[in-house]
């Protein structure tokens, strides 16, 4: 990352004979995301449940983009996706619900963690022995509020409170990817896992709380918040510099990680629990009934 000035996607390198998977390439940062990658030359597949909005996007990109239909709040389209993949270089695990009123998904999980978590899981699991390079899972500064709770992950016996469960979710992706870098690196893997966050970028997300937060966080988008191509940077730069190492959280560079240009940027501390990982880890497999095989127990 050049110390000269920030980085933006006019330093992605050459991305020609390269495969990506943007998980929610249909709008907001992957929708970014994936323009970007296509314009530095990479083929990209557009893994998102609106396969309509998707397959806009992907004519917009070219005939290097594909979309291909992937509802991460349901197992079995997580599985059916993951037996058409045939290798591919970088995995995004960009999608993600935030602030949902109290809702489940098909397989009776706790919507935000079932989508942020879960279904990012079961995904890189049945992948992770068709990737060559990376994989990077994207996480948030509201990480910090999140707790795991690991008796009642799907809020099956407490209140449930949307803000605290997307702190959760978005915790346990910072936990997983950390995690996942460990296990690579302790099985001699080639494959980096890195973490990423957008600081506070406008996306659709802001939009969907059902409640009137939705005016407050509309009047945030305009006054705080980033553009979503400034947001989108950090994982652009995690899944493209050959500067990365596997274990990184990259972030904005700004005040508090709410905007600015890519850099390396500190979880909060537990989220480097490793009980707390190896714990998650293991309750992720029993729900999702996906193991990685490869990378054995820790």
């Amino acid at each position: 990352m050049s110390a000269q000035r920030g980085w933006t996607t006019s330093d992605i390198p050459d991305q020609t004979g390269r495969r990506f998977i943007v998980t929610g390439a249909n709008s907001g940062l992957g929708e970014v995301t994936a323009r970007a990658l296509g314009a530095a030359g990479a083929d990209v597949v557009l893994a998102c449940r609106d396969t309509g909005r998707g397959d806009e996007v992907a004519r917009s990109i070219g005939p290097r983009a594909h979309v291909r239909r992937l509802d991460l709040a349901d197992l079995s389209s997580v599985r059916t996706f993951a037996h058409t993949v045939d290798t591919v270089d970088v995995l995004i695990n960009n999608a993600g619900v935030m602030a949902l009123p109290e809702r489940r998904t098909a397989d009776g999980f706790e919507m935000q963690f079932g989508t942020n978590h879960l279904g990012h899981f079961a995904l890189t699991g049945l992948l992770i022995e068709k990737i060559t390079d990376r994989v990077v899972t994207m996480s948030s500064g509201l990480h910090r509020i999140g707790r795991i709770h690991l008796d009642d992950l799907n809020y099956s016996r407490r209140p449930y409170r949307r803000w605290p469960a997307y702190g959760q979710s978005k915790l346990a992706n910072l936990m997983f990817a950390l995690d996942l870098d460990r296990r690579l690196t302790a099985a001699n893997s080639a494959i980096k896992s890195v973490a990423a966050h957008p600081g506070y970028a406008t996306t659709n997300l802001q939009g969907h709380t059902e409640s009137v937060q939705d005016a407050f966080l509309t009047v945030g988008n305009r006054i705080v918040a980033q553009s979503a191509d400034m947001g989108a940077l950090p994982e652009l730069y995690a899944a493209t510099s050959p500067e990365v190492t596997g274990g990184l959280y990259i972030g904005p560079s700004g005040r508090q990680e709410l905007r600015g240009y890519p850099t390396i940027v500190a979880p909060s501390r537990p989220a480097r629990d490793r009980a707390v990982q190896e714990a998650l880890w293991d309750r992720s497999e029993r729900l999702t009934g996906v193991r990685f095989p490869s990378l054995g127990s820790r």
